[in-house]
């Protein structure tokens, strides 16, 4: 019997949301793509959108929220983010009902049903950005993606994982030498921006411990990353702090345009 399933429908610049399921409840994580992407994506995986409990919205940027209205009025479904990103994202999502507006504090666990949802704080250019972890029977799953830079926080948040979805988003020499603005290349390289290969793999070095399981590497940039290069980059910085995909944990991508493979346990 699966008790809890984790898995990235769409990952990465062009829309990001990642369907989290356990016994008794089941959630959207973003909702950055149309809502008839969503749901197909839902329906490859057997699931219903009717049967969402609860969409949980790390900030207010389109990738993250295009779809989040729409699947809302069609299923009665309630958001949940923090005052601060409603207050920023609201004028995006279109009419939400009173009772389907949900707010959520940094660092306080949110209950719903037989899952338990945290959000922790991230550096990003947006109001109140956030990543959240997902407790349910003894499974520990994170989404932390938007990481200007490395905190304690996100530290403390994401060890102790068994399944993350960690951004890994540009390639730097990429970044630099590619066509963005340089006002854009300082933003994204910036503390508020997104973390390149070469983070995203010295952090999960750093966390490695025998409860991590399975990594997915997402929110690549469809510009300054490629999903072979964000793998190798983190390959070899594991391998070079003796963790060998295969033997120590399993490193998949998450997929930009179509559903992951799940993750259940």
């Amino acid at each position: 019997m699966i008790k809890a399933m984790f898995c990235p429908i769409s990952s990465g610049s062009s829309g990001n949301c990642t369907y989290i399921a356990t016994g008794g409840t089941r959630i959207l994580i973003d909702a950055g793509v149309s809502g008839k992407k969503i749901q197909e994506g839902l329906e490859t995986l057997g699931v219903d959108g009717g049967s969402l409990d609860a969409l949980f919205i790390t900030h207010e940027h389109v990738d993250h929220i295009k779809g989040a209205g729409i699947l809302s009025r069609r299923f009665d479904i309630p958001i949940y983010a923090t005052q601060a990103t409603w207050e920023a994202m609201e004028g995006s999502l279109g009419t939400i009902a009173r009772h389907n507006r949900k707010i959520v504090y940094s660092g306080e666990n949110c209950i719903i049903n037989d899952m338990c949802v945290k959000p922790f704080s991230i550096p990003h250019d947006a109001a109140d950005p956030v990543g959240y972890s997902v407790f349910a029977d003894n499974i520990k799953m994170t989404l932390a993606t938007d990481l200007g830079h490395i905190t304690e926080e996100i530290r403390d948040n994401i060890t102790d994982s068994d399944v993350l979805l960690l951004e890994a988003n540009h390639d730097l020499e990429m970044l630099r030498n590619g066509p963005y603005t340089w006002a854009l290349k300082k933003r994204i390289m910036g503390d508020f921006g997104h973390i390149s290969n070469i983070a995203a793999g010295e952090l999960l070095a750093s966390i490695m411990n025998e409860r991590l399981k399975h990594v997915f590497l997402g929110h690549l940039s469809a510009e300054n990353n490629t999903p072979h290069l964000a793998y190798d980059t983190v390959e070899a910085i594991l391998n070079n702090n003796n963790i060998y995909i295969g033997r120590d944990l399993k490193m998949d991508m998450a997929l930009r345009y179509s559903v992951s493979m799940p993750v259940t346990f």
